[in-house]
């Protein structure tokens, strides 16, 4: 219990990202279809329109890691107080959501490109954290 109190905002956001990142990841594997079928519509007068189905596979390849990494960071924190596995997982996830923000952007989704920086800000957030 100490070791959560220590460390209780960057479990937190570890939580955050766990179940933002996990969750997109099943669904992406659950849908692949609806997914790439709704991307391809979403990417189709970009220069990524002939590259869905691989960019849709790095982000959930991306993602799932990110997820399974904060997760066991979590783990990591609580048991010896070593932030590396968190600190990889909020670095690869701030990564994930870079991927998304410029396909968005490229896409000229203003307001998705508006809402993934939302989650941005405590992603960083927890990078800065887990590196002091």
């Amino acid at each position: 219990m100490e070791n959560f109190l220590t460390h209780a905002t960057e479990i937190l956001l570890l939580l955050f990202l766990i179940i933002t990142f996990l969750q997109s990841g099943i669904d992406k594997i659950t849908d692949w279809k609806g997914n790439l079928g709704w991307l391809t519509g979403h990417f189709s007068e970009t220069p990524f329109k002939n590259m869905v189905p691989l960019l849709l596979g790095t982000v959930l390849v991306t993602e799932v890691i990110a997820g399974v990494l904060c997760l066991l960071g979590v783990f990591q924190l609580l048991l010896s107080q070593d932030p590396t596995l968190a600190l990889y997982g909020a670095i690869l996830s701030s990564i994930a959501l870079l991927m998304l923000l410029f396909g968005q952007r490229i896409a000229k989704n203003y307001e998705g490109a508006r809402t993934i920086a939302v989650y941005f800000i405590p992603t960083i957030f927890l990078v800065f954290l887990l590196q002091m």
